[in-house]
């Protein structure tokens, strides 16, 4: 509690609170509604989990509010463009920023696959099913199909931000487009035109985040890239149109994306081709999250015009000293509370098998609903376990201090690592993410991923400490 009181009191006064809110909120949106909406019951005499939407149809319209992933996404724009745009300030490349953008990422990930994998390896000589083991490793790892996305959109975040500073909003209009050709090819074929989505759709929320920190940045007024906070919740940012840089932030920038989102969202679901869910609902023909859909974006726009009208009171709610120790708390081990949230399902579900007295009622019956309360409680009970002894590898990830150049063939040299360690990693959990989840696998984690995964992150961990290409102080 002191060093959060530490925390809160060393907080810059021009600091975007809201944004760590959002973060916040986003994550522990995904871990209660994946716990909630998860149903477990027996297959083939084993436990095995599934989702209820499909049983709770009356629901699927709060996924409008449920699907927080482009939230993320768009504070995770936000909070780069900020870190990068300080980087550069002080002298850095793009190239050092994305190496040490990596160690909050990659170090906490690396935990949970080496862990994954040491328990997988000693339930196999213990003479369990590699099938099995395969699929217990898979449910656990669900998170990291969120996790190649995201590492795809900071990878690409200088290129990105280049491309934000020179056109403006007309970067994530261009990518919607784009995400609505591939969902043509969803809905008349061939379907693969739709893959593209996995990236274009991420990234359009991401630039949005851009634009917002373009027009909250406290040197906005001064450099004329927007006309600041006060100037962008007038509507008056930066050029007009598309080419504009800065996010409308105003109040009725607010409502027109509110009520906008939802217009279309109810043409393109009830009217229209899309599932009503946000969620992935087995059984039905798309999916509106994997790719990511232009329905999606429609519930991206909606969401962005409620958090645009709650931005002010928000913000004055976030000054209490409170409320703001609060979100530091969470923010210090976000990604470990993501990352270890369905590991601390599939302990809870093997215990309480083990004990026998594992609970399976249908899915909206009375038992079913009885049980939610004390099955979330018991679930965080176990998370916080988890994030008691793995959090700390998160926490205490140190920020670098900025480093200068070492010549030109230095900086290339610098930057083809970086973008090697980065395809590593995003290999490693492509592979994982794609391998069947009931591929017999010894150590949970096929081989070639797992390989691949180390590599990449072996290399970032390199470059963070200077043993690869060269690195001298600024």
């Amino acid at each position: 509690m002191r060093r959060l009181r530490q925390l809160a009191q060393r907080t810059p006064p021009g600091r975007e609170r809201y944004i760590d809110l959002l973060r916040a909120l986003a994550i522990t949106m995904v871990v209660l509604g994946h716990w909630g909406v998860t149903a477990i019951g027996y297959d083939n005499g084993r436990p095995a989990g599934h989702s209820a939407l499909a049983d709770l149809r009356w629901a699927w319209p709060l996924t409008w509010v449920a699907q927080v992933m482009p939230v993320f996404f768009l504070v995770g724009g936000y909070a780069n463009a900020a870190s990068l745009a300080a980087r550069r300030r002080r002298g850095g490349s793009a190239a050092g920023w994305l190496v040490d953008r990596s160690a909050r990422l990659v170090r906490p990930t690396t935990v949970l696959l080496l862990v994954l994998s040491a328990g997988a390896g000693i339930a196999t000589l213990r003479g369990a099913d590699a099938g099995q083991v395969r699929t217990v490793v898979w449910f656990a790892t669900i998170p990291l199909w969120f996790l190649v996305a995201y590492v795809a959109v900071v990878a690409l975040t200088p290129p990105m931000y280049a491309l934000h500073r020179r056109f403006g909003l007309a970067v994530p209009t261009a990518l919607v487009v784009l995400v609505a050709l591939g969902d043509l090819g969803r809905l008349l074929g061939p379907a693969a035109l739709a893959d593209g989505n996995y990236l274009f759709g991420w990234l359009a929320v991401h630039q949005v985040g851009f634009a917002w920190y373009d027009a909250a940045r406290p040197d906005a007024r001064r450099t004329g890239d927007a006309a600041g906070a006060d100037a962008a919740d007038a509507g008056e940012a930066g050029p007009r149109g598309l080419f504009r840089r800065g996010l409308p932030l105003s109040g009725r920038a607010g409502a027109v994306l509110l009520g906008g989102g939802l217009v279309a969202l109810v043409l393109l679901t009830v009217a229209g081709p899309y599932p009503v869910a946000m969620l992935h609902v087995p059984g039905e023909r798309l999916d509106n999250a994997a790719p990511p859909s232009l329905a999606l974006m429609a519930a991206a726009a909606a969401q962005l015009g409620l958090i645009l009208l709650l931005r002010r009171p928000a913000g004055r709610w976030l000054r209490r000293s409170g409320p703001w120790q609060a979100v530091l708390a969470v923010n210090a081990v976000v990604l470990t509370l993501f990352l270890w949230h369905l590991t601390a399902a599939v302990l809870l579900v093997g215990l309480l098998d083990a004990l026998g007295v594992l609970p399976a009622p249908p899915v909206g019956s009375a038992a079913w609903w009885a049980w939610r309360v004390p099955w979330l409680l018991a679930l965080a009970a176990v998370l916080a376990v988890l994030v008691a002894v793995f959090g700390p590898v998160e926490a205490r990830t140190r920020r670098p201090a900025a480093t200068g150049p070492a010549g030109a063939g230095g900086r290339r040299l610098r930057a083809g690592l970086a973008v090697a360690g980065y395809a590593g990693v995003l290999v490693g959990l492509l592979l994982n993410s794609l391998a069947p989840k009931t591929a017999p696998e010894p150590l949970g984690l096929p081989a070639p991923a797992l390989v691949a995964y180390l590599a990449g992150a072996g290399l970032l961990r390199l470059l963070r400490s200077g043993r690869a290409g060269p690195r001298r102080p600024g």
